[in-house]
């Protein structure tokens, strides 16, 4: 969701140098991104921000919308200090950024960024930005198709990413990812790939075992995951992190959505699609269902293939 705001700084300063302050877990999605120069690990809440202060930064934009994030780019004494006027932090800013209101942009929230900039006179308009690819893609795709095969794994691969945070609502049924799966790896003739936290395993050792595939689960680095992604011909998902990132790496993909709303958080790109059934409850971004889960038991396996058959040329 940041990188066309990222993209269009860099497009603003060609010249300038560019660092991202990220966390570390989140980091590995900026490797070889061309629109920075450097990323700096927020290792510790303060000492990481006061380190920076000898670089003596001219614009210090804050993407997050928290208190701390700006604590933490005040105490990196850049000079111009932009973000929103969220969190009780408009003191800490030189530029607090009046919140959009509902309807005055776009839904999908890669606009929210964006209109950050524009509002602070960083960019003259909004970036249409249909698709937001990954920069690297295929030196990513040759290293995960090198970790799948040591893996024991024959290509073309699917991968399957059948968790997802904030709640099981967002779940499609397990049973359905297995059955799913199962039957476009034997019209594709591919491996099945299982991938998820390590929290995730007995969720992901499930769907493996009733599948016939690899449960990869709690085994790769992000950016190890971001590798072996970009190597799959399709992926099966649910509204996840890992949903964003097939679709940034121009995977074939295939959603199922349940309470989230994809207007403002579906992923970009030709190469996606979605599967959800209209319920009179949806969406109603709560973590657990309160009733019986109909957004997701009216999804059937069907569906979902029916889906992934129309990408399938696109990469096999």
């Amino acid at each position: 969701m940041s990188l066309p705001a990222l993209r269009a700084l860099r497009a603003r300063y060609s010249d300038a140098h560019v660092t991202l302050l990220a966390k570390p877990w989140v980091a590995a999605l900026y490797q070889g991104e061309r629109s920075i120069d450097r990323i700096v690990l927020l290792t510790s809440r303060w000492k990481s921000a006061l380190a920076l202060r000898p670089d003596r930064f001219d614009l210090g934009v804050l993407l997050p919308n928290s208190f701390e994030s700006a604590a933490q780019v005040f105490l990196s004494g850049a000079r111009r200090r932009v973000g929103y006027a969220r969190d009780g932090r408009s003191l800490l800013l030189t530029d607090p950024i009046a919140v959009p209101l509902s309807g005055e942009i776009p839904r999908h929230e890669r606009f929210y960024y964006l209109e950050l900039l524009r509002r602070a006179g960083l960019i003259d308009a909004l970036p249409d930005a249909p698709e937001i690819p990954l920069d690297g893609i295929s030196e990513a795709r040759d290293r995960g198709e090198q970790m799948l095969r040591a893996k024991g794994m024959g290509m073309p691969v699917i991968g399957v990413s059948p968790g997802a945070a904030f709640g099981n609502a967002k779940r499609w049924l397990p049973e359905r990812f297995s059955g799913a799966s199962a039957q476009l790896a034997a019209r594709m003739g591919a491996s099945i790939a299982v991938f998820g936290s390590a929290g995730e395993k007995v969720l992901c050792d499930r769907v493996a075992a009733e599948c016939g595939g690899r449960s990869l689960a709690g085994e790769t680095t992000l950016r190890e995951f971001i590798d072996m992604t970009a190597a799959c011909s399709m992926f099966l998902t649910n509204d996840s992190g890992a949903m964003h990132i097939a679709a940034a790496l121009s995977v074939p993909s295939v959603t199922v959505f349940g309470p989230t709303d994809e207007t403002g958080t579906g992923p970009c790109g030709a190469h996606a699609r979605l599967v959800r059934e209209a319920v009179e409850c949806a969406p109603c971004k709560l973590r657990e269902c309160p009733i019986d889960h109909r957004c997701m038991t009216r999804v059937s396996v069907e569906k979902v293939v029916d889906a992934a058959q129309t990408l399938i040329t696109i990469r096999c």
